[in-house]
């Protein structure tokens, strides 16, 4: 499988294809997303997909989820890309058995530091961390595998 990080920025600029060209999901899978990955395994591309399809799906439920943590400050008016990242981060956190919350984490805020703003990294942080918090004791976060549980000390 091609790096999960390049894998995660294509499904960024994709999810943001999406949210801004006003073209179905069909067409960015079609013209952005798969010609991205046409020369990988299959596994690339399944991860991309479903990477993709599963946030678009639960980008209502995500934004319910951030605006909680949010403190003087409106959905709107976060970056795009901070926005995009989070509701990636969630989707992760709740559809991706395979992939530690901590990954996760890390992860997006890479992503949000290389694609948005020099506070986006930190922001990321604090908002995926509370929403991972709450999906935890909602025990919604269902991880399994060696390294993939959280041990309590």
């Amino acid at each position: 499988m091609q790096n999960r990080r390049e894998i995660r920025e294509a499904v960024l600029k994709s999810l943001y294809a999406t949210e801004f060209s006003g073209e179905s999901a069909d067409e960015i899978l079609t013209k952005v997303l798969r010609p991205q990955f046409q020369n990988t395994e299959k596994s690339t591309l399944d991860f991309a997909e479903k990477l993709y399809l599963k946030t678009l799906k639960l980008k209502d439920e995500a934004n319910t989820l951030i605006e909680k943590y949010l403190k003087n400050w409106e959905l709107e008016r976060l970056a795009s890309i901070d926005r995009i990242a989070l509701h990636m981060g969630i989707s992760e956190f709740l559809f991706f058995d395979d992939i530690p919350t901590k990954v996760t984490i890390n992860e997006y805020i890479e992503v949000a530091k290389k694609y948005s703003t020099y506070k986006s990294g930190k922001f990321v942080n604090g908002i995926l961390d509370s929403v991972l918090n709450e999906l935890k004791q909602e025990n919604k976060i269902k991880k399994t595998g060696r390294g993939l549980i959280e041990s309590k000390i």
